[in-house]
C-alpha cells in the first residue's frame, strides 16, 4: 500500500533527520506523490506531519528536545537513550498511523493509477546528494556531537549545488522568522524560571514515578506543547522531572503530544508553509478536532508503555 510506505518514509525520516526535516523535506514529496496517483494529498500529509511529531521519541537527534534530555540525563548516548525510549517510541509510531488507517480508511484503500516516473534531472547532483545522506545518517547516531557531522554535511551539500546548481541557493530556504520565535522562547524561559516558575511547575506536577504520575508528567507536558510550544514546554518542565522515566515522561508529552494548535512544534508551522506553497489547503479548525482525538490517545498509550517498559 502506498501509505505504508509514506510511513515508513516518515517515521525513518524523523528518526534519523529530526522531525524538521520531514516536515520540510517530506511533506511536498508526498503531496506529489499523492497528485501523481490520483489521490487527494491530505491523508498523505497528514500522515507526514503527525509522525514527523510522534515518531520523534526514539533517538536524541530524532527531536531538538530529546538532545536537551539527553543532556540533562548525563548526555546519555544514542544506545542509552534507545534503552530508555524504545516501547514508547514504538507505541508513538503505531497509535497516530492507526488512527489516520481508520480516519482515513476509504481514501487510503482506493485504487489508483500512478503516472510513469520521470526521470531524474540531473543524476550528478542526486548522486552526491544520496552519497551524502547515506554517510549522514550513521555519523548522527555515532554519538558524536550531532553539529559536527551535520554542519559537514550542510558544507558538501553547498559545495555541490553551487556547482550544479547555484540559482537554488538563496537566503531564503533559511526560515528566519522560526529561527527568531526559537531563539526568543529559550530567552523567554530562562528568563520564567529566574522569576519562580520552576517552583510553581514543580507545585503542579508533583513527583514520583509510579504509573499516575508518569501520566500526569505527560498529560501536563502535553497541554503546555499545545498552549506554548513544545520548546518552552520543556524547558519549563525540564527542572521537575527528577529522574529518567520522569524525563522520558516529559518528552512523550512534548513530542508526542503537539497535534492539536499550529504552534505547537516549529515543524508542524514548516509543514503548513509548505501546504500553503503547493495549493493544499486544511483549516486550522479540522486540523485541532483531528488532534484533539489523536493527541491524548497517543500520549496515554505512550506513557503506559513507558511504565510498563521491561528494565
Amino acid at each position: 500500500m502506498l501509505w505504508l510506505l509514506v510511513v515508513v518514509f516518515a517515521t525513518g525520516s524523523t528518526v534519523f533527520l529530526s522531525l524538521d526535516t520531514t516536515a520540510v523535506l517530506l511533506t511536498p514529496v508526498v503531496v506529489v506523490l499523492a497528485r501523481h496517483a490520483g489521490l487527494g494529498p491530505l491523508p498523505f500529509a497528514l500522515t507526514t506531519v503527525w509522525l514527523a511529531n510522534t515518531a520523534s521519541l526514539l533517538l536524541p537527534v530524532s527531536n531538538l528536545t530529546n538532545l536537551l534530555a539527553a543532556h540533562s540525563l548525563g548526555s546519555a548516548g544514542p544506545g542509552a537513550f534507545v534503552a530508555l525510549t524504545w516501547l514508547p517510541a514504538l507505541i508513538a509510531v503505531l497509535v497516530p498511523s492507526a488512527l489516520l488507517l481508520l480516519i482515513h480508511r476509504r481514501a487510503l484503500f482506493g485504487r489508483y493509477a500512478p503516472e510513469h516516473p520521470q526521470p531524474v534531472g540531473d543524476r550528478v547532483l542526486f548522486g552526491c546528494s544520496a552519497a551524502v545522506l547515506l554517510l549522514l545518517v550513521p555519523a548522527l547516531v555515532s554519538g558524536l556531537p550531532v553539529w559536527l557531522p551535520a554542519s559537514v554535511a550542510a558544507v558538501l551539500l553547498v559545495g555541490v549545488f553551487l556547482a550544479r546548481r547555484p540559482r537554488l541557493l538563496s537566503a531564503s530556504l533559511v526560515p528566519w522568522s522560526l529561527v527568531l520565535l526559537a531563539s526568543g522562547l529559550f530567552l523567554a524561559m530562562e528568563s520564567a524560571h529566574a522569576l519562580g516558575l520552576g517552583e510553581l511547575l514543580a507545585d503542579v506536577i508533583g513527583g514520583g514515578s509510579d504509573t499516575a504520575a508518569l501520566l500526569r508528567m505527560s498529560g501536563v507536558a502535553a497541554l503546555g506543547a499545545n498552549a506554548v510550544d513544545n520548546l518552552p514546554a520543556y524547558l519549563a518542565l525540564e527542572p521537575a522531572a527528577g529522574s529518567p522515566d520522569r524525563a522520558i515522561a516529559l518528552l512523550i508529552g512534548v513530542n508526542a503530544g503537539p497535534l492539536v494548535t499550529p504552534w505547537a512544534s516549529l515543524a508542524t508551522l514548516l509543514w503548513h508553509q509548505r501546504l500553503t506553497r503547493m495549493d493544499v489547503r486544511i483549516s486550522w479548525g479540522r486540523y485541532a478536532l483531528l488532534g484533539l482525538v489523536a493527541a491524548p490517545v497517543t500520549v496515554v498509550a505512550a506513557t503506559l508503555a513507558l511504565a510498563v517498559r521491561p528494565g
